[in-house]
This record gives C-alpha cells, sequence and structure tokens, in this order.
C-alpha cells in the first residue's frame, strides 16, 4: 500500500517470519549457532527458549530454509498440542515414510529402521517442534522415547524444541526430570538493545531499498525503539502502521508525531475523529490510482489536475441542508435565489445566506445511511480537517463519537470561516 510512496521496492515491516529479512543480534547469532551445532553434532535435545515476539519461529525457519537435502532430512512439528500418536503422525508425513504401522509400538518400531536406514545414507534427521510450552506432559516424556533411539555413538534424531520461557518451567517438573537431563545445548533469546533495535529497522529498510533517514526522522524512529522495548513483533507493528498513517498524511518522511498518535491508537487511546480520516484519505489514494489505471487503458475517466488532492472535491449543496442564521453579529444578506437551491421538496431556507463562494458557514444536517461526519463536513464547508471536526464536536454535546454518527441525527456545523481550508495533517503535530 505504502510501498511507492516511500519508494520501497517491498514491505519491510510484515509480522510473518520471513527469512529473507532476518537480522541477526548477538542473541539470535548464538540461538541460530546452538541449533546448528546440535544438530551436527547429533546431540539430541537442543532447547532454545524466548519471550513472545523475540523472533524464535523466524530463526527456525532461516535454519530449515538453508539446509542441504542431500545431509539432512527435517521435521517440523507447529502444532505442540497433540497427542504422542498425533505427533508421530505429523513426523511420518513430514518425513515422507511410507508404510506407517496402525499401533505406536509398530509406528516406533518402523521410525527406527528408518533412521538407521537413513543415517547409513549419511543424512542426520531432525525434528523441530515450536511452541513447546503447549505440548502435554505424557507427550513430551514419551518424546524421550525416540532420543533413545541411537547407534553406538551417536544419535539417530535430534530434537529442537521452541518455546517461551514458561517451557522451562514445565521442564523441571518432577515427571520430566529423565527429559530434562537430556538436553545437550540450551540457549535463551533476548530482547534488542536500543542500538540493536535501530539497526533491525536500518536492516529491513536497506533490504527493501531504502534508506532510514528518507523514510523516519530521528525523532519518530527514536519513539519506535522505546516503545518497542527491543521486541522485533513490536516494532514490526509500529513501522508498518505509522507508514500506513505517513501515507494518509502524504507525509515523508514520518515523524514523530505520527508514532505518537499510532502508539495511542494501537494502545486504545487514540484522539477522537483523527484515525477516520487517516484511513479515509488512503482510500482516495488507492481510488485515484484506480482511475489513473482506468485513464492510462484508455478508459472513460481522466481525472483533472487537482485529483491528487487528499480531500474530495466538495459536492453541491444536498436538499438535506437547513440554512441557518450565522451567530456572527453582521450576518449577510441572502441572495434572491437561496430558496431555489434547496429544491422544491426540499426543506425551507432561512433568511442567512451561504458566503459569496457559495458554500453555507452555518447549517444543520439530518444525517442519512451511508454518511459520515468527515462527509458531511466536506460537503458543507467545502473542506475538512481535525479542527473543523473537533468545532462540531463543540456545538453538538450529543455526540459521543464523532467516527460513529447515527442515522437520523442531527447535527449544527457551526461557523468555520476563520478556518482556512487545506488538506489533513496539520503540521503542528509534526512537532
Amino acid at each position: 500500500m505504502y510501498q511507492e510512496f516511500y519508494q520501497l521496492a517491498k514491505a519491510p515491516f510484515r509480522i510473518t517470519p520471513d527469512p529473507e529479512f532476518l537480522y541477526l543480534s548477538p542473541s539470535h547469532k548464538e540461538a541460530l549457532a546452538a541449533i546448528v551445532y546440535g544438530v551436527d553434532e547429533r546431540k539430541g535435545f537442543i532447547v532454545v527458549l524466548g519471550e513472545v515476539g523475540l523472533g524464535k519461529t523466524t530463526i527456525v525457519r532461516s535454519y530449515l530454509a538453508a539446509y542441504d537435502p542431500a545431509r539432512l532430512s527435517p521435521a517440523y512439528v507447529f502444532n505442540a498440542d497433540v497427542t504422542f500418536k498425533a505427533l508421530l503422525d505429523t513426523i511420518y508425513q513430514e518425513l515422507g515414510i511410507a508404510d506407517k504401522p496402525d499401533d505406536v509400538f509398530g509406528m516406533v518400531n518402523r521410525l527406527h529402521q528408518w533412521l538407521i536406514e537413513e543415517y547409513r545414507q549419511g543424512r542426520n534427521v531432525v525434528l523441530v517442534v515450536d511452541e513447546a510450552q503447549n505440548m502435554p506432559v505424557e507427550t513430551l516424556e514419551s518424546l524421550r522415547v525416540l532420543s533413545n533411539l541411537e547407534t553406538a555413538t551417536n544419535k539417530l534424531l535430534q530434537i529442537v524444541l521452541v518455546g517461551q520461557p514458561e517451557f522451562d518451567d514445565r521442564l523441571h517438573q518432577h515427571a520430566l526430570r529423565q527429559l530434562r537431563q537430556r538436553v545437550a545445548v540450551r540457549c535463551t533469546l533476548l530482547p534488542f538493545t536500543r542500538a540493536e533495535s535501530r539497526a533491525y529497522i536500518e536492516h529491513r529498510l536497506n533490504m527493501a531499498g531504502a534508506s532510514t533517514s528518507s523514510v523516519f526522522t530521528r525523532g519518530a524512529l527514536s519513539r519506535i525503539v522505546k516503545h518497542a522495548r527491543g521486541i522485533p513483533r513490536t516494532l514490526n507493528i509500529l513501522c508498518d502502521n505509522a507508514l500506513v498513517t505517513g501515507l494518509g498524511y502524504q507525509k515523508k518522511p514520518v515523524t514523530a508525531a505520527i508514532v505518537r498518535e499510532v502508539i495511542g491508537d494501537l494502545e486504545g487511546r487514540a484522539r477522537v475523529g483523527r484515525r477516520r480520516w487517516v484511513w479515509a484519505s488512503v482510500a482516495a489514494l488507492l481510488v485515484l490510482t484506480g482511475a489513473v489505471l482506468a485513464w492510462s487503458f484508455g478508459g472513460a475517466l481522466r481525472p483533472s489536475p487537482s485529483a491528487a488532492a487528499v480531500v474530495p472535491a466538495p459536492a453541491p449543496p444536498s436538499a438535506r441542508l437547513v440554512i441557518e442564521p450565522p451567530r456572527s453579529p453582521s450576518p449577510l444578506p441572502a441572495p434572491a435565489d437561496a430558496g431555489s437551491r434547496a429544491g422544491a421538496a426540499g426543506p425551507a431556507v432561512d433568511s442567512a445566506a451561504p458566503p459569496p463562494d457559495g458554500r453555507p458557514r452555518v447549517a444543520t444536517r439530518v444525517v442519512q445511511q451511508g454518511d459520515t461526519l468527515f462527509q458531511m463536513a466536506s460537503e458543507v464547508y467545502g473542506f475538512a480537517n481535525d479542527e473543523v471536526l473537533w468545532r462540531i464536536v463543540e456545538r453538538n454535546p450529543q455526540m459521543t463519537d464523532v467516527d460513529r454518527v447515527l442515522v437520523g441525527t442531527t447535527i449544527r456545523f457551526p461557523d468555520v470561516s476563520d478556518l482556512r481550508p487545506r488538506t489533513p495533517g496539520p503540521k503542528s503535530r509534526a512537532r
């Protein structure tokens, strides 16, 4: 959505574990090295621990993406909350083992024979269990049986258990003491430092073909790093939302004020009315892009040079508008054709008239299906921004949420002649 505006070759902050964007902090290097060492040296059990969002799955998938099929046969289990028989079914499916017996005893013996054959051909076999903290104790204890499949010198199956810190608590249960003793390699992922967080963002932007300074101001970057507290997933979410909001404001680079607004929105304390028209601006840009594409292929749509504005052109006064006397001390005289503007079937027009530009300054309007406050303000005044929305809220104490205007509600639009039309996104937020 925002790649073209910020001149990015690809979206750099997706929350899916993409090995292409792998960034190795010292802690992540240690975790990857632990997996490589434990598997290559046939150590049996390898445990990788880390808090939510630190990149455990990204590390594992990066390792599996780089394996040599001639030397390694991997099985990846992403749903650990299974019985031992269901786990064996998954292992058989992942490794492509034929002739699966129906009972657990037969499945273990058949797996043993298959592992011996792989060993003879010089291939190592690794079982990776993600989200291991969800695996039942009975399944974990039975998993120990698979680690007993070995030769006189080497383990035939390497088992990598990846989980959150509570998995370590589970391993210390008395029922799992034998499994805990078999863990040969263990490492723990740590959150990024602030320097590593900055390097992480810079790395991802470089992979997408941009520099950090062209996308984020120093203040914006500092706010993101401070709020994320070294969690890669949180860094991705903040950066992605900041870029979408920056696109809505047509702001490049993203400022600290935009990041502050994004953080408030993600924490459920966004200011009234702002986010609605930011997304409306993004939608308008997408519609404009579609219009340009249609024009380029010879369609009937041929946007004018002013079509690039974020706020759509004002619609003509609707028959639903009722003009009120303005509250200024010197009302303007009404033109002779004021009554004709409302239409024969429309509401009566008051003695107060619109200003010379033809746009009413003071009006009431009944909300109809599909109306939004931003759209109605644009029709009434010919423009809209957050100052306008705040004026409307102050004039209508019955409104509790400007993002929800109820059908049938009468809204009074105050005089905003002292405000100047401009594109949403006041510069005052860019401090």
